[in-house]
């Protein structure tokens, strides 16, 4: 296969075609958030259905993202990419043009799916495709200009909301995804291992939907009957996986010791980073009085240390390894959430956001490049494209569940009303930082210090 060094045009088209699909996730996610308050007006939401909003596209993206990453591996990296990205787009006109939630949560389970066949291949696409001694920067590059749409997004989802309407934060997506086809189909080669991998794995992409659908659905509705469902399918996947000759997640894959601990920390973190992002703006809108533009712009910052600091952290992480990087980051991270846990209803974005907006930022910049870049290094190359869906998958399920249980554990459902959602709130955050402190120290004490520097990125 062929090696594209990060200076060559093949190889800078290969980062720009899998950074803006990235962005496309980073732009909905962004945005959405920003439009939820818009659409719960509009649409005569209650908190449960915005939870089914954010949720449905995380359920159908946690739960087949391992399939996106098989097919990737056994079908073609490029082509699954290209598939998924033309989903995500019909999906997204979908979206703009439902006229219930009913309709809007079945057209963002279907956005989830394109997403999940996207997501692992925009990574598999670069740690396959170029040259090992660019991967950490091309990483790096992909990690910030990712967040360049999730510096844009809140803002212009804000911009989007408050002159046009909430549909357009949908509707955005289809330029972009046409781009990235154009891309794709013109300028990057196909990736794809040598060898064959057998029959793909139906009973288990079936068990992982259900097993993360019945746990969601009963943290969400309460309905403990299909946490039972969940659990049954849950155990089911890994004795299916243990025993099919050709299984869609390889259990010895957890083997390696720095993989499963990178895959824990991720679940930590990402739980708290989706549910800060989804209360948070929230926050700004229901009790401190923000507008959707206000709101959206109001976590600019934290996109921004992303877009400028992610390639010297990659730089950084040839010297010092993943351990302090991931150790620190998140710990830096739960100071921020602390800070933001005391917003209050009258908030000054200059003293009551902006410290703990920049601090939590700050801290996720740390450790986003170190940990993206660890798990793909203790994966095989035969597995590269398993090894980003699983990493994908695990940062999807904690944020989906984290939305799904949160609310219920601190108070919260029903109406968005402002004085029972402040208090709400703030508990969420100390939950939050709670678990970022944990993620921070699971890394600092299991992670070997020096396993996966840039330069070892080689599989």
């Amino acid at each position: 296969m062929e090696s594209l060094p990060l200076r060559s045009a093949r190889g800078r088209w290969v980062v720009l075609a899998a950074t803006l699909a990235s962005a496309i996730a980073f732009l909905d996610g962004s945005v959405v958030n920003v439009a939820l308050r818009p659409i719960a007006l509009d649409l005569d939401a209650t908190l449960v259905d915005l939870q089914w909003v954010v949720n449905a596209y995380m359920l159908t993206l946690a739960s087949l993202i391992l399939v996106g990453g098989s097919l990737g591996d056994r079908r073609g990296r490029r082509r699954v990419f290209v598939v998924g990205i033309a989903w995500f787009g019909a999906a997204s006109v979908a979206c703009g043009l439902a006229q219930g939630v009913e309709q809007l949560v079945v057209a963002r389970g279907l956005q989830g799916i394109g997403a999940a066949l996207l997501a692992p291949g925009s990574l598999a696409l670069i740690q396959s495709l170029i040259a090992a001694e660019d991967r950490a920067r091309a990483i790096g590059y992909w990690s910030a200009w990712s967040g360049v749409a999730g510096a844009v997004g809140p803002l212009l989802g804000g911009w989007l909301v408050e002159a046009l309407s909430w549909r357009w934060v949908f509707f955005i997506n289809v330029p972009v995804a046409a781009a990235v086809i154009a891309i794709a189909l013109r300028r990057v080669p196909e990736s794809r291992p040598a060898a064959g991998q057998g029959r793909f794995d139906v009973p288990g992409a079936a068990l992982g939907v259900v097993a993360l659908g019945g746990i969601t659905v009963a943290l969400i509705q309460g309905l403990w009957p299909a946490a039972v469902v969940g659990a049954v399918a849950a155990v089911a996947f890994v004795v299916v996986e243990a025993r099919t000759p050709h299984p869609m997640v390889p259990l010895g894959i957890f083997a390696d010791r720095t993989f499963s601990v990178v895959n824990v920390a991720t679940f930590l973190i990402y739980a708290a980073l989706g549910a800060v992002t989804f209360f948070l703006v929230l926050q700004l809108q229901v009790v401190a009085g923000y507008g959707p533009l206000a709101a959206g712009a109001a976590t600019i910052p934290f996109t921004l240390l992303l877009l400028v600091f992610s390639p010297r952290v990659g730089t950084l992480l040839d010297r010092t390894g993943p351990r302090p990087l991931m150790a620190l980051g998140p710990a830096l991270a739960a100071v921020g959430v602390a800070l933001l846990a005391g917003i209050p209803d009258d908030a000054s974005y200059l003293t009551d956001v902006l410290p703990g907006v920049l601090a939590f930022g700050a801290g996720i910049t740390l450790l986003v490049t170190p940990l993206t870049a660890t798990v793909l290094a203790a994966a095989p190359a035969e597995h590269v494209g398993l090894a980003s869906g699983v990493n994908n998958a695990v940062a999807r399920a904690a944020g989906l569940l984290a939305i799904a249980a949160l609310p219920a554990l601190v108070g919260l459902d029903g109406e968005l009303v402002a004085d029972t959602f402040g208090a709400g709130y703030t508990r969420a955050m100390w939950w939050c930082a709670g678990l970022l402190l944990l993620g921070a120290a699971g890394s600092g004490v299991l992670l070997p210090g020096r396993r996966a520097r840039a330069a070892d990125v080689t599989t």
